[in-house]
């Protein structure tokens, strides 16, 4: 009797894999690049192979026996609401996605899927933002993608929304990442401004099945996403608690730029943007501080890496911290002199992706190597 797995797709195996429950994001991948997708779903591959990776039994079971027909659900619901499935390991799937610690195996993306992989600026903020803000809002994104930036948020009321429209106002594309599944909108209330968003060309990306309804435990991880496939993200109008913040929070573990806009003292929704700016973000009143920021690609505008350490942006201030050892770290052997990808350095070093993330962040401070678009590149002076 044949293996019924064997003309399984590596799409199928992809969504089997996000169907294994309790294994984090960064051990399927790593599981996956040890073994293969199809292999991984093989009938014929070792059971004992499984246990040496620490999985549980649990997760070996949903592996050697996926429910196939969930995946199949999936895959036509997919089709029903119109979006392409894109797997980790798909050609248009971000470059810049990949580097995050926990990059989504799977998205699903309706309208255009080649937008993922083009340069975008998240701009983020308050539901509930002031007059000014959402005017700012709406400027700073029409001025945006006329630099050919691609604006990416989140479809939510208030500076989001403002963001997309901005763009849409000159027939410019953009990408809305959102909390639930593509079959529906949150709110109802933008139904007609994703139909415009899809209409002018644009992307709305999910992680998450069709079916998914908004949970407050969604947002979070769509926040991540926003500023995983973002160059920088910028934050207008922000309360200390929002979600604007965790946005903000995830670029800095993922190294990207943040830049954050002044309001008045007396406008509680700015005391966000207050603290970040406080904390090294990049002052914006104009489109200007955003483009020649974004134009030094060797060199991120924000170091933020630590609430203990926010307001040290100098790297000279840094250096002083970081062990001299750094120039000789036997890490810069795995960093090619052209664009290395982050889990290409992985499988060279042998070390853990959390370490690997550390330790080229404290190299990019000693001047050794620089992030780009793509991963890191090696500098002459190491």
């Amino acid at each position: 009797m044949p293996n019924e797995n064997t003309s399984r797709s590596s799409i199928q195996c992809w969504l089997a894999l996000k169907l294994v429950s309790r294994l984090a994001i960064h051990k399927k991948i790593k599981l996956v690049a040890s073994i293969g997708i199809k292999s991984l779903f093989s009938q014929t591959f070792p059971h004992k192979s499984l246990i040496k990776h620490g999985l549980s039994s649990k997760q070996i079971s949903m592996i050697k026996s996926p429910n196939w027909h969930k995946v199949d659900e999936i895959i036509a619901s997919s089709a029903l609401c119109k979006s392409r499935i894109l797997t980790f390991d798909d050609p248009l799937y971000s470059d810049l996605l990949k580097q995050i610690y926990d990059p989504p195996l799977v998205l699903f993306v309706q309208g255009n899927p080649t937008l993922i992989n083009q340069s975008q600026l998240a701009i983020v903020g308050s539901r509930g933002a002031s007059f000014s803000g959402l005017e700012f809002a709406f400027k700073i994104s029409s001025q945006l993608v006329n630099e050919n930036l691609i604006v990416t948020s989140g479809l939510a009321l208030g500076i989001d929304g403002q963001a997309h429209k901005g763009a849409l106002a000159i027939e410019k594309k953009t990408i809305a990442v959102v909390a639930t599944g593509l079959d529906q909108i949150y709110p109802k209330s933008h139904r007609q401004l994703a139909n415009k968003i899809l209409s002018a060309g644009g992307a709305i990306v999910s992680e998450f099945i069709p079916g998914t309804t908004p949970r407050p435990g969604h947002f979070p991880k769509r926040n991540r996403i926003i500023s995983g496939l973002s160059l920088g993200v910028l934050v207008v109008e922000a309360t200390l608690k929002s979600g604007s913040l965790i946005t903000a929070r995830s670029a800095i573990e993922q190294n990207r730029d943040v830049f954050a806009v002044p309001s008045s003292l007396s406008n509680p929704q700015g005391e966000g943007c207050h603290w970040l700016i406080q904390q090294g973000a990049k002052l914006v009143t104009q489109c200007a501080d955003i483009v020649c920021e974004l134009d030094f690609s060797d060199q991120p505008s924000l170091n933020l890496r630590s609430e203990k350490d926010l307001t040290e942006k100098s790297q000279t201030n840094k250096e002083k911290s970081i062990n001299k050892d750094l120039f000789i770290d036997p890490l810069l052997a795995s960093v090619g002199y052209e664009t290395t990808p982050v889990d290409v350095v992985v499988s060279r070093s042998e070390l853990p992706i959390e370490e690997v993330l550390t330790r080229l962040t404290m190299l990019e401070l000693k001047g050794v190597v620089c992030a780009v678009p793509g991963g890191y590149l090696r500098l002459n002076r190491g």
